[in-house]
């Protein structure tokens, strides 16, 4: 929204109203940076935590203006973590497309409406372990189910946006798929191999530039198709899902860096080096 506002004004719990100026925003994590003209005395900012310490279970405190209300909170649980948010309704399928899935989601049961959206998740330390993006629900208010970007990929997204006023999301350029019953993995050819099976490699991508493989052989199952690599590591790092993945790229890399990921080929264990370039 602050992206097409003529002007931007920064309203404080004490009733307070300060102009504000967009520094840069990012559309995927739904984040932006605003500079205020003056803090108001006594204003104190909150600290980012580390989501990377985040665990299901604990308890979460979530702030914003659900349906207006001004400075609400609900209290809750973190309901799990690791979660994978798609930016694109063409990825609600089975397989996700790294091209527009932000990783690193901390799932939450904490009250989350419409006008929660760019508040701040907390611990019971006061930290920003994550800032609310999203709810999943049919009827569009809270169903129990909330969403919230870890404040470890908040950080790498706040600090792009104010030193170049964007941020650069590291690209790989392939559709993965993580969770098929046994008949399917018999079918591709994979069967109990751990790892994220490349299901198609993006062309012109990273991936396909590094010669990482899609299925590409048609099986009794219709639209899957065999034949495909499996990546079962990243820098020496196990990847069990396509979470895992993305969540490494997210946190750990940055565009134009070259990342080894570790490939089972047709039963033989490969060393594939892939050059990152920027999301499209």
């Amino acid at each position: 929204m602050v992206r097409t506002a003529q002007s931007i004004e920064v309203s404080f719990a004490s009733g307070e109203k300060v102009a504000g100026r967009l520094v840069g925003s990012d559309a995927n994590s739904d984040l932006a940076v605003i500079v205020v003209e003056r803090v108001p005395a006594g204003v104190v900012a909150l600290r980012l935590g580390d989501s990377d310490r985040v665990q299901v279970g604990q308890q979460v405190v979530a702030i914003g203006n659900p349906f207006g209300l001004r400075g609400t909170m609900s209290l809750g649980i973190v309901s799990g973590i690791g979660r994978m948010l798609s930016g694109s309704p063409a990825d609600q399928s089975g397989a996700v497309s790294g091209t527009y899935t932000m990783p690193d989601i901390i799932q939450t049961d904490a009250a989350i409406n419409p006008g929660n959206s760019g508040g701040p998740l907390l611990n019971l330390s006061g930290e920003v372990i994550g800032v609310n993006k999203a709810i999943y629900s049919d009827s569009g208010v809270n169903s129990g189910v909330g969403f919230a970007i870890g404040a470890n990929v908040v950080r790498r997204v706040a600090t792009a946006l104010i030193l170049t006023g964007k941020y650069e999301y590291p690209y790989l350029g392939i559709v993965g798929q993580d969770e098929y019953s046994m008949a399917e993995r018999q079918a591709l050819g994979i069967a109990a191999q751990p790892g994220v099976y490349v299901v198609s490699v993006l062309a012109d991508g990273p991936a396909a530039a590094a010669g990482l493989r899609g299925g590409s052989i048609r099986t009794a199952f219709g639209i899957l198709q065999g034949g495909g690599d499996v990546i079962t590591a990243v820098e020496g790092l196990p990847v069990m899902q396509f979470s895992d993945l993305l969540s490494y790229l997210a946190k750990n890399t940055k565009v134009g860096q070259t990342v080894r990921l570790t490939v089972w080929r047709a039963g033989t264990l490969l060393q594939v080096d892939v050059r990152l370039t920027a999301r499209p």
